[in-house]
């Protein structure tokens, strides 16, 4: 019986348990990312451990969201990062090096390894024909010091896709069209893993937009295998001899199978408030818009970007609309000053802001109340941009480029033959912005760094009062809201906790300090979105000692299964397994 590729790199790095869906397996980690927003938690964990250096062959730290160093408390933890990393064997990545997926693909992703990081969007590097998950810090934290990762074996389902995306349609879509057919709750337990004669159309920055969103169907990664387009683009970033050819078997198995037509897809937006709210885009053409903004994990390549410079080139930027792109890399940037897009975008009225996550996490450009915004990201949960009662769409870049023009949300393809866009024969090769460990140096921690929480084992039972009840879809932005007044205290517990559920429930962290320890009772998808593992841990320093979700929910950063319900506790690992720092 043939293996499909994700059974291969599975089965290839299998250090525990029987690859059998549903049953638990550990693997064992080749490379480790760490992001500024729940990486700084995972060193702490990591310390607090008592490891004495990372482990995984590679291992990078990355200040990629909290880069706007307003006060000092960003600035502490960026200096905490470099200093850590550099004792315990990570390089670091400075501000404006760029998102941790698109650097790490860039620089470090190699086919047939696995990588384990502290961000959902992790999953991108499955583009390359890696196994890449996003887990919770302590999770991290363990696989930093050697240890294995532990889940549940998920079921493996082949998306086969066939013909060719048509002018004007691109990778956005795709994972769009997929949203609207499965929902978020589509691809719990799940992993994608892409094949067919379509392939062979899609760039690499088209499967990585499409493996990165795939966090958004709930899955547990995307897979893509490792081909020509693979070595073609490693070859432009100077890395060919890292790419080797992975691919499942030709007559692999798998337990279901889901069939796509690119040519029959068109652009599409999600609606606000969630990311398979999707409709056609001329069912909402027309829609003021005041804000635009290209970029993120999802759509900050070096396609996205030269695809919007086609588009706007010899033309301006809507009086109304404030237009802003958020180039996914350094090297993206800096390519772009040297092929001159730069200043097309300039002229046409564009702002090109640092290369970070930025307004994708509520950081920076705000809109302004009651006002709509367009965006070529990958969430837009109800106040996730930094303001309550937001109202955000998602699309493509290129539906997100002609609504800059017009001022409206504009089905790109009024503006006639659609943008060529070429790709150059290499990319910017500096690596100015990476620092790479020596073993030495002092580590310094910022009056904002605090202590990893320690709790206490779970116990056999538990009595406690039901603190908050609450419905579908709860994602990590209504229990831990994103924006730069709550991401500064990534690093300090207690002050991060006295935002929980902060649009939800105002009064719930002095309920819950005052009732001592509870219980809060959710219905599907409780915890869909980021690996947010302030998410898990707020609440458990509030005293939360449980989650009380039906079967299909997930939490992060893991998931302890039950019979009829899933108990969501403040960390996937148990005093079984780990030491019970953060239980």
């Amino acid at each position: 019986m043939g293996r499909s590729l994700t059974r291969k790199l599975i089965e290839s790095h299998l250090v525990a348990g029987q690859a059998v869906a549903g049953e638990e397996i550990g693997l064992s980690v080749d490379q480790v990312l760490l992001t500024d927003t729940n990486g700084t938690m995972a060193w702490l964990q990591f310390e607090a451990l008592g490891f004495p250096r990372a482990v995984p062959g590679r291992v990078v730290s990355y200040a990629d969201h909290n880069v706007y160093q307003v006060d000092s408390r960003n600035s502490d933890d960026h200096r905490y990062l470099q200093a850590v990393s550099r004792r315990y064997g990570a390089v670091f990545s400075k501000p404006g090096n760029g998102i941790c997926h698109q650097v790490h693909m860039e620089s470090f992703a190699i086919p047939g390894q696995t990588l384990l990081g502290t961000d959902s969007h992790t999953p991108l590097c499955g583009a390359a024909g890696m196994l890449a998950i996003g887990a919770g810090g302590l999770d991290v934290a363990v696989a930093l010091g050697g240890g294995p990762y532990f889940f549940p074996m998920p079921a493996v389902t082949r998306v086969w896709l066939t013909g060719a995306l048509r002018p004007w349609v691109t990778a956005k879509d795709v994972i769009l069209e997929l949203l609207r057919r499965l929902t978020v709750r589509g691809g719990t337990g799940k992993i994608f893993e892409y094949g067919g004669p379509g392939l062979r159309s899609l760039l690499a920055a088209q499967r990585m937009t499409i493996a990165n969103m795939g966090a958004e169907l709930g899955l547990t990664t995307s897979v893509f295998p490792s081909d020509e387009v693979t070595r073609s683009f490693l070859t432009r970033l100077g890395r060919g001899e890292d790419w080797r050819p992975a691919a499942p078997d030709e007559d692999a198995t798998y337990d279901d199978q889901i069939e796509l037509d690119l040519s029959g897809l068109t652009p599409l937006v999600a609606l606000p408030g969630s990311p398979d709210r999707v409709v056609p885009v001329e069912e909402v053409a027309g829609t003021a818009v005041e804000q635009v903004m290209v970029g993120s994990c999802t759509n900050g390549s070096w396609h996205d970007m030269a695809s919007v410079t086609e588009i706007v080139r010899g033309r301006r930027v809507h009086p109304s609309v404030s237009f802003v792109l958020f180039p996914g890399s350094h090297k993206i940037l800096e390519t772009m000053a040297r092929e001159g897009l730069l200043a097309d975008l300039l002229a046409a009225g564009a702002t090109v802001s640092e290369s970070t996550c930025g307004s994708c996490a509520g950081i920076g450009h705000v809109p302004a109340s009651g006002a709509k915004s367009l965006r070529a990201f990958n969430r837009n949960f109800a106040g996730r941009s930094g303001v309550k009662d937001d109202a955000v769409y998602l699309c493509s870049s290129v539906v997100a480029a002609a609504s800059a023009l017009t001022g409206v949300i504009t089905d790109p393809r009024t503006l006639g033959a659609s943008p060529a866009v070429t790709l150059p024969p290499r990319f910017a090769a500096s690596t100015a912005g990476f620092v790479e460990p020596d073993g030495e140096g002092d580590i310094v921690r910022g009056p904002n760094i605090k202590p990893v929480p320690l709790g206490e084992p779970v116990a056999e039972t538990l009595d406690a009062p039901v603190l908050l009840k609450l419905g579908d879809k709860v994602s990590t932005d209504d229990i831990s809201p994103a924006g730069a007044a709550v991401l500064v205290f990534r690093s300090n517990v207690p002050a991060i906790a006295e935002f929980c559920f902060k649009y939800v429930d105002p009064e719930f962290p002095a309920r819950a300090k005052a009732a001592g320890r509870g219980i809060i009772v959710g219905g599907e998808t409780y915890g869909q979105g980021s690996s947010r593992e302030a998410a898990a841990v707020g609440p458990m320093f509030l005293g939360v000692r449980a989650v009380l979700a039906s079967r299909s929910s997930s939490t992060t950063p893991g998931r302890a299964r039950g019979s009829s319900a899933t108990i969501a506790c403040a960390c996937r690992g148990s005093a079984r397994r780990w030491p019970p720092a953060c239980l």
